[in-house]
C-alpha cells in the first residue's frame, strides 16, 4: 500500500511526499512511489496517530465495566476520532474488582479489535490522597503497597504501563523508586508540598497527572505539587476542552515547559461522543451538561472530549501552528509510556498507525497497523 498525494508529518514538518506500508510497517519514505494499492489522499495531511494515555471511554463505555467486545467498540470509536493506541485508565475500585478487570484487558494488549489498540494500562490509584480524590471512592484508596502493586501487574499480565500515585501518601515514593524500571509512574490526586513532589520526582516520577486538576495549586509561597512539575522537566498531561484548564493556562503551560514536555489527553468518560445525560464513571453517577461532566456533588468527573477536538483546541487556545502542537498527541506520550521504539512517529520501521486530515483537521480515515480501520463517508 502507498498513501500518496499528501502533506505528510515526518520531522516535525510537513512535507511532500508518499509512505508505503507493507506488513503493517512503514517502510518506504519519497516522491513518486508506486504500488498495486494506491491510496489518494488527495491534498490531505497525513499524520501519527493520536495516543490518549489517560482515557475512562467513550460511546456509552466505561472502562470500569468492560468487556472484551466493548472495548472493541470503543476501539473502532476512538479510531474515528484519530486515536490509533490508547492505555485504558482503571479506576480505584475494591480489589477483587480491579483484578478482574486487569484479567480482561490484559490479554487484550497490542492485539488487533477493529480499531485503535489497546497499548497498555493506566491505574489511576489506590494509592492518592484522599483530599484530592476527585471521582475516587475514598474508602478504597491506600497507602503504598508494593504487595497489592505486585497483584495488579501479575493480574494484568504485566501489561501495566502507567500509575498515577500522590508522594504525600506513606509508601508512594518507595513504589516509585522500587518500580520505575517497570512502568512509568505520574504525580497527582494529590496535595503534596514542593519539597515532596520534588522528592517524587528525584526517585524517579516522570509525569504529572492532568495538571492543576486534583492537585494542590501553585502558590507564590507554596508552589507545591504543580510548581514542581512546571519547574522540572517531567511531561505534563493537559485536557484542553476549555473547562479543566483556562485557553489561556494551556498557552501559559506550553509556553512554560516547552512542546516535548507537554502531553495531551481526553480523560475521556463513556459520554464521549453522546448527548447531555446521565452516565457512570466508575462506581459514580455523573450528569453531563453542556457537554461539562460533573458528579452530582458538583465535582468535574473526567472529560467529553477526544482526540481530533483535543487538537483543534490547542490551534485555538494556543495560536500555534499544527506542526508545533502534534508532539502532545503522538510522540510524547509515546515517549512516556515507551511504546516510542514502534509508534509516534512517521518513520522507517515504525508501525504503520497513521490518520489522514482534512483543512479543518477531521479525521478522514484512520490506519491502524497498515489497516484501514475507519473512513469518513462522503456526503452525497
Amino acid at each position: 500500500m502507498v498513501i500518496t498525494n499528501i502533506r505528510a508529518y515526518i520531522g516535525h514538518k510537513f512535507v511532500e511526499n508518499d509512505v508505503r506500508i507493507e506488513n503493517g510497517t512503514i517502510t518506504e519514505i519519497g516522491k513518486n512511489l508506486k504500488d498495486a494499492n494506491m491510496i489518494d489522499g488527495d491534498g490531505m495531511t497525513l499524520v501519527p496517530g493520536f495516543i490518549d494515555i489517560h482515557t475512562h471511554g467513550g460511546m456509552g463505555i466505561d472502562v470500569s465495566h468492560a468487556t472484551e467486545e466493548k472495548l472493541g467498540r470503543l476501539s473502532s470509536f476512538f479510531a474515528s476520532q484519530g486515536t490509533t493506541g490508547y492505555l485504558t485508565s482503571v479506576m480505584t475500585d475494591t480489589e477483587e474488582h480491579t483484578k478482574r478487570l486487569l484479567g480482561i484487558i490484559g490479554p487484550l494488549v497490542g492485539k488487533k479489535n477493529g480499531g485503535a489498540r489497546i497499548l497498555g494500562i493506566h491505574l489511576e490509584g489506590p494509592f492518592l490522597s484522599p483530599l484530592f480524590k476527585g471521582a475516587m471512592p475514598e474508602e478504597l484508596l491506600r497507602k503504598g503497597d508494593p504487595k497489592l502493586l505486585d497483584a495488579y501487574l501479575a493480574a494484568s499480565g504485566n501489561t501495566v504501563r502507567y500509575i498515577t500515585v500522590a508522594p504525600e501518601v506513606e509508601g508512594t515514593i518507595d513504589l516509585i523508586r522500587a518500580y520505575k524500571d517497570r512502568l512509568a509512574f505520574a504525580i497527582g490526586h494529590s496535595g503534596a508540598d514542593y519539597d515532596t513532589a520534588r522528592e517524587a520526582i528525584d526517585a524517579g516520577a516522570e509525569s504529572a497527572t492532568h495538571l492543576f486538576n486534583a492537585m494542590q495549586l501553585f502558590h507564590m509561597h507554596r508552589p507545591a505539587i504543580s510548581g514542581a512539575a512546571l519547574l522540572s522537566d517531567i511531561a505534563v498531561e493537559i485536557i484542553s476542552d476549555g473547562r479543566h484548564l483556562h485557553p489561556a493556562t494551556v498557552a501559559l503551560v506550553l509556553k512554560t515547559k516547552g512542546a516535548a514536555h507537554v502531553v495531551a489527553i481526553t480523560d475521556s468518560i463513556m459520554a464521549s461522543g453522546l448527548p447531555d445525560g446521565e452516565y457512570q464513571l466508575g462506581r459514580d453517577e455523573v450528569v453531563v451538561e453542556d457537554g461539562d461532566a460533573k458528579l452530582k456533588n458538583g465535582v468535574r468527573a473526567g472529560s467529553t472530549l477526544t482526540a481530533c477536538q483535543a487538537l483543534r483546541n490547542l490551534v485555538k487556545f494556543t495560536g500555534k501552528d499544527v506542526d508545533e502542537l502534534l508532539p502532545l498527541l503522538t510522540e510524547n506520550p509515546a515517549r512516556l509510556v515507551r511504546v516510542a521504539d514502534r509508534k509516534g512517529s512517521i518513520e522507517v520501521g515504525k508501525d504503520a498507525d497513521l490518520v489522514l486530515l482534512d483543512g479543518n483537521l477531521d479525521v478522514m480515515m484512520t490506519i491502524v497497523g497498515g489497516e484501514i480501520v475507519y473512513k469518513k463517508e462522503k456526503k452525497a
